[in-house]
């Protein structure tokens, strides 16, 4: 497979070729939802949950949506991947859109607009340098909890952390507490207790976050003040295509142990626990 394999509407479109209305409210007003599934030998993992929180995003938008739909897109996408020796490791990406609508925030009465994509996903590095950001998530925001495609916001933050020397940027919410990074969810290592941000400081409910707490069973849902990241003990981020990773620095300040015992215990769990099920 070279490029990007893409699945519109019912048809695999060739890559690079224009696939959406200009007037697709997806384009015009980011009016849309996605999923992003990491890909082993094409083999997607925890697929229906993916599915189940993209369902839920939609409901967020009042987006309607068919999940059958999608997992036909999936489907035809994973097979053509196959036919022609897809990559070991891919992303997978799944997005619903308002459809071709008006130019304002009104929605229209067409169709939503489905895409499934997949191209290769890179390994992450072994560890992770992040950096604070001095923007804010709302965690009182009509959008909180729901993956839409509106990320302008990730964006500007990442940009920052890169010029910062950092690979991933850490949000406060408006409370002053740790809330995510711009692509993942943020665990805390503190005096032997692991820790991360609950769902009401405003992150996204990650997949492998949810696994996680699933599989661990021992870890606190608890508020952290942003400045706890500078003394923790240890830091892991956790998403779909990272799994578990440590954190080395934050903003600057070398971690005692990376990755710390933790962390150690968090990854070898979650491998474990993924290997025996690719749809827990």
């Amino acid at each position: 497979m070279v490029g990007v394999l893409t699945w519109v509407n019912g048809a695999i479109v060739p890559d690079g070729w224009p696939a959406l209305s200009a007037r697709d409210h997806g384009v015009t007003v980011g009016d849309g939802v996605f999923e992003t599934v990491k890909v082993l030998d094409g083999v997607p993992f925890a697929l229906t949950r993916h599915l189940q929180r993209l369902e839920r995003s939609a409901a967020g938008l009042s987006l309607p949506i068919d999940l059958a739909t999608v997992r036909a897109g999936v489907e035809t996408i994973l097979d053509a991947a196959a036919r022609t020796t897809g990559p070991p490791r891919a992303r997978l990406r799944m997005t619903v859109t308002g459809g071709p609508g008006p130019l304002g925030s009104n929605r229209g009465e067409s169709i939503p607009t489905v895409i499934v994509a997949l191209s290769e996903l890179a390994s992450w590095p072994a560890t992770a340098e992040v950096v604070t950001v001095p923007w804010t998530r709302n965690e009182r925001a009509a959008t909180v909890g729901l993956k839409t495609i509106s990320y302008a916001d990730n964006v500007v933050a990442l940009a920052y952390a890169h010029a910062h020397g950092a690979a991933e940027a850490v949000f406060a919410n408006t409370r002053g507490m740790v809330c995510e990074g711009t692509g993942s969810n943020v665990f805390v290592g503190i005096g032997g207790r692991l820790v991360t941000p609950p769902l009401d400081s405003g992150p996204l409910p990650g997949i492998t976050r949810e696994l996680l707490l699933l599989w661990l069973g021992d870890v606190e849902e608890g508020d952290l003040p942003i400045a706890a990241l500078a003394d923790a003990d240890e830091v892991f981020l956790a998403s779909s295509t990272r799994d578990v990773q440590p954190v080395a620095c934050v903003d600057g300040r070398p971690l005692s142990a990376t990755p710390g015992p933790l962390t150690a215990r968090a990854a070898e769990v979650f491998a474990a626990r993924a290997g025996e099920d690719p749809d827990p």
